[in-house]
């Protein structure tokens, strides 16, 4: 099978698609008939540009994705530090 190119304004677009209009990265890789691990990668390579930064409703979306994404690695961080707590109080010295 042939690899795609994709044009540089095909990849701003997509980004745009995220980052703008509020799409999740699954939701417009499928709806634009890319792999999202590429639609991550053209996120990360175009993010310093100003045109493909997150705005509006998009800059909110992303935040809300970020915070939650680390809040659920703080939670888990918490959950195995008290697992370790109690089994180091448990422990005879």
């Amino acid at each position: 099978m042939a690899r795609r190119r994709f044009n540089r304004e095909f990849k701003v677009s997509a980004v745009q698609l995220v980052n703008h209009q509020g799409y999740s990265v699954p939701e417009a890789a499928k709806s634009l008939g890319v792999d999202a691990s590429c639609l991550r990668g053209w996120m990360k390579r175009f993010s310093g540009e100003a045109a493909t930064a997150p705005q509006g409703e998009g800059a909110v979306q992303a935040e809300l994705r970020r915070l939650r994404k680390e809040n659920a690695r703080l939670l888990m961080e918490r959950d195995i530090l008290k697992k370790a707590a109690a089994f180091f109080a448990k422990e005879p010295m």
